[in-house]
C-alpha cells in the first residue's frame, strides 16, 4: 500500500505555511519543507522561512539542513524528503509537504530523479523544448529511441526523454506515494499585492542585513542566486539605489509566482482553492479528511 502524503503548493505569499500548520494540527501531521532555499541556515527572512513560533506550532523537517556554502538539488531533496516521510509515518503522523519548488515536488511525487550532478537548468531548457512539440512529434521521439512506456501520455513521454538524455542509468519508478495535491491561488492582482507587501515587511524586518552578510561573505554561492538576495547585490556594489533594487525584488518575485502557477497547472495534478472564498479552508479540510479517512481534530 502506498504511503499517503499531503502536498500543499501555490505561488509565493499565498498562505501555504499557515494552511500547512493548520492541517498538521487538525490531522496529526508534520511539515516537510518543499522549498529549495529554506534548507539554508541563516537565510531566514529572504526565504520566508517559518518563524520559530510557527515551527513550534507544528514540527518541521528539511529546514536549516545546509550551510550557505553547500549546494542543494532536486536529487538531494528527493532522498532527504523520502527519509523524512518515513520518519514521520513511523511515528503515526501524516507527512504534509509544503513548498513552491515545482521540480523538487514533481520529482518526489512522480518517483524519479536525474541524479545529483545533473544541470537542472539544462533539464528545464530541454523540457521547455519538448513541450513545444506536438503529440505526434513527441511520441515519435519515444518510438525512435525505442523507449517502452506503459500508458503513454505527454507527461510520461517528456519524463522518459529527460532521463534518456541526461541520465540513461537513472531509474524511472512508479511513485511509492499516494499524494493529495492541494493548491492555493487567488486573483493575480491580489497575489501581486501580497508579494509587494511581503517584500516591504521583509525589508522592515532586516532583509537588507541578511543579504549584506551573504554579499560580503559568500557572493558566488548557490544560495546567493536565490530570489530575495541577488536583487539587492547591486545596491551593496553602489550600482543601484535601495528603491531600485527593492522594486526589482518585487518584480522578480511576481514573475516567479507566475512561473510557479504555470508549473503546477501544467505539470502536476493539483486541485486549486481560491483563498478569497470564505469556506476554502473548510473545503480543504473535508478533502483531506476524506483522503485520510479520519475526522479532523477540533
Amino acid at each position: 500500500m502506498k504511503t499517503k502524503i499531503i502536498v500543499i503548493v501555490g505561488p509565493t505569499a499565498v498562505g501555504k505555511t499557515a494552511l500547512g500548520i493548520g492541517l498538521a494540527q487538525k490531522f496529526q501531521g508534520e511539515i516537510i519543507s518543499g522549498d529549495s532555499q529554506q534548507v539554508y541556515r541563516k537565510l531566514d527572512i529572504g526565504t520566508a522561512k517559518a518563524s520559530p513560533e510557527e515551527q513550534a506550532a507544528a514540527r518541521h523537517h528539511l529546514i536549516d539542513v545546509r550551510e550557505v556554502t553547500e549546494t542543494y538539488s532536486a536529487y538531494d531533496f528527493v532522498q532527504e524528503a523520502r527519509t523524512a516521510i518515513s520518519d514521520v509515518t513511523s511515528r503515526g503522523k501524516v507527512p504534509i509537504i509544503v513548498g513552491g519548488t515545482g521540480l523538487y515536488l514533481q520529482s518526489l511525487i512522480e518517483g524519479y530523479h536525474l541524479g545529483g550532478q545533473v544541470d537542472q537548468e539544462a533539464v528545464l531548457a530541454y523540457r521547455q523544448e519538448l513541450e513545444l512539440l506536438s503529440d505526434s512529434d513527441l511520441f515519435g521521439k519515444i518510438a525512435e529511441l525505442d523507449i517502452e512506456i506503459a500508458e503513454l501520455n505527454r507527461r510520461r513521454a517528456i519524463r522518459a526523454l529527460e532521463i534518456a538524455k541526461f541520465n540513461p542509468d537513472a531509474e524511472n519508478n512508479e511513485s511509492e506515494y499516494d499524494a493529495l495535491l492541494i493548491g492555493l491561488n487567488a486573483d493575480r492582482q491580489l497575489i501581486y499585492d501580497r508579494i509587494n507587501l511581503r517584500v516591504d515587511l521583509m525589508m522592515d524586518h532586516g532583509l537588507l542585513d541578511e543579504a549584506s552578510w551573504l554579499y560580503e561573505n559568500y557572493p558566488t554561492c548557490q544560495a546567493s542566486r536565490g530570489i530575495g538576495y541577488k536583487e539587492l547585490f547591486p545596491y551593496f556594489a553602489g550600482e543601484a539605489s535601495l528603491d531600485e533594487v527593492t522594486d526589482k525584488l518585487k518584480q522578480n518575485t511576481r514573475r516567479f509566482a507566475k512561473r510557479q502557477l504555470t508549473w503546477f497547472r501544467n505539470r502536476m495534478d493539483v486541485d486549486f482553492y481560491d483563498i478569497t472564498e470564505p469556506d476554502f479552508k473548510a473545503q480543504i479540510e473535508a478533502k483531506v479528511s476524506a483522503f485520510l479517512k479520519v475526522e479532523p481534530q477540533i
